[in-house]
C-alpha cells in the first residue's frame, strides 16, 4: 500500500478580483465624470441652476395709481402759488389807488357816472353819440401810475344836453377785462366836459382804452 504524498494546494488566485475591483473603480471614475459633465453643461438643470440665486425686478409702475410726487412739480407749484399771490396784491393796491384818486373826484362827478351806467342800457347799438367823444390819455406820473383816460365830451349840438359814455379796458389779446362808465349832465351847445375813465387793473400786462358806447340824452 503506497502512501501518496499529500498534494500541494495552488494558491488562489485574485485575478479576477482585482480586474472586478479595477472596474468599478473606473466605472465609479466614470460615473463622477459624468456627474461634473450634468453639472457644467448649461443647458442642462444641475447644480449650476440650482447654485444660482434669483435676480430682483423693478415693481410694475404700469399698475400704479396717481401720479408721484418730485421736487420738480411742488417747485412749479410753488412759484404758481407766488405768482398768484403777486398778482392779487398788485390788484388790490391798483384798486386801493384807483379808489383813492376817484375820491378827489367832485360828487357831482361820481354821480354822473353812475347816471351814465343807467342810461347805457337803454341804449341802441353805440348809441347816437359816437362823434362827439373821443379819448386822450393822461401822464401816469400824474395818476399814481394807473391807467386813466380824459373822456372828451363835447355837445355840438344846438341844445343842452346830456352824455353818457361806455370805455372798454382790454388786454394784449383783445379781450375786454373791465368797462367803466362817464358821463355829463346838461352841457351847454358847444360845452366841453372832460370826466376820467379810470382803469382799476394792475399795471402789467398794459390795456388799451376804446370807447364802446356814447349816448346822448
Amino acid at each position: 500500500m503506497s502512501v501518496g504524498l499529500p498534494r500541494r494546494k495552488r494558491p488562489v488566485r485574485c485575478r479576477s478580483a482585482t480586474v472586478t475591483l479595477a472596474g468599478l473603480v473606473a466605472a465609479a471614475a466614470m460615473g463622477t465624470a459624468s456627474l461634473v459633465s450634468c453639472g457644467t453643461d448649461g443647458g442642462g438643470s444641475g447644480s449650476n441652476n440650482a447654485s444660482s440665486s434669483p435676480t430682483p425686478t423693478a415693481p410694475d409702475t404700469a399698475s400704479f395709481s396717481g401720479t408721484p410726487p418730485s421736487a420738480l412739480s411742488s417747485l412749479g407749484a410753488s412759484v404758481k402759488e407766488s405768482a398768484r399771490a403777486a398778482a392779487s396784491a398788485a390788484a388790490s393796491s391798483a384798486s386801493a389807488a384807483a379808489s383813492a384818486f376817484e375820491a378827489s373826484v367832485s360828487a357831482d362827478v361820481a354821480r354822473a357816472n353812475a347816471a351814465a351806467e343807467q342810461r347805457l342800457k337803454n341804449a341802441k347799438g353805440q348809441g347816437n353819440a359816437m362823434s362827439d367823444v373821443a379819448l386822450t390819455g393822461k401822464p401816469r406820473s400824474e395818476t399814481g401810475g394807473l391807467l386813466a383816460l380824459v373822456v372828451n365830451i363835447t355837445n355840438r349840438t344846438d341844445k343842452t344836453a346830456s352824455y353818457a359814455v361806455q370805455v372798454d379796458f382790454r388786454d394784449p389779446d383783445g379781450k375786454v377785462v373791465e368797462t367803466r362808465f362817464v358821463g355829463a349832465e346838461k352841457l351847454e351847445p358847444g360845452e366841453q366836459a372832460q370826466p376820467l375813465a379810470i382803469s382799476r387793473k394792475p399795471p402789467e400786462p398794459r390795456l388799451t382804452a376804446e370807447i364802446a358806447r356814447a349816448q346822448r340824452y
